[in-house]
């Protein structure tokens, strides 16, 4: 298990209001597996993590801007939640390329709780199921996608969780979409 996803390169996209737990965990349960991750941002330096969705707590350093890489660097990308850090970039025109490139290629796509409004904008969750936080379902649905009421669901290459108690299936469900990436409609 500590060597499932070694040599894989793995993205973390997150904005200012990043729910902290929602970063933190998927990270570390992928850098458990022997994957290397590089947090990615719109800004260069620190992002700014909240507890809560509106308490501040701790500050990330960022590895790169996202306008300075593409999909084509990464095998997976992880989508974290908070309501604002979405909110940041789905306003950020290369964000929202970047995500809908991911998406397209293929490859495996964890996202959480308010994550999914990237996903929106980026006009990928058309004929696709997904779980999300409550508030964030009726965009969903709004964009084409069917959004249902679930611990963790995997449509096609996006595996989506509801909020920070879901954390535990959804690092477990990433690890094995991100290790053999396939279809595992519905689940």
């Amino acid at each position: 298990m500590a060597s499932e996803l070694q040599g894989k390169a793995i993205a973390i996209l997150a904005a200012d209001g990043v729910e902290q737990v929602e970063l933190e965990q998927p990270r570390r349960a992928v850098q458990a597996a022997g994957a290397v991750t590089e947090l990615l941002s719109i800004k260069t330096g620190e992002i700014q993590a909240v507890n809560h969705d509106i308490y501040p707590s701790v500050t990330f350093t960022v590895d790169r801007l996202v306008r300075d890489v593409s999909a084509d660097d990464y095998d997976a990308l992880i989508l974290p939640g908070g309501a604002v850090n979405p909110d940041h970039l789905r306003q950020d025109e290369v964000a929202v390329g970047f995500v809908r490139d991911f998406v397209n290629s293929g490859k495996p796509v964890g996202v959480i709780c308010h994550g999914p409004w990237t996903l929106v904008e980026a006009d990928v969750v058309r004929d696709r199921t997904l779980t999300s936080y409550p508030s964030v379902r009726t965009d969903i649905r709004n964009a084409g996608g069917n959004a249902v009421d679930r611990e963790v669901v995997t449509d096609q290459n996006i595996t989506s969780s509801r909020w920070p108690d879901d954390l535990p299936a959804f690092c477990a469900r990433i690890l094995e979409q991100f290790a053999a990436p396939g279809n595992v409609d519905g689940r």
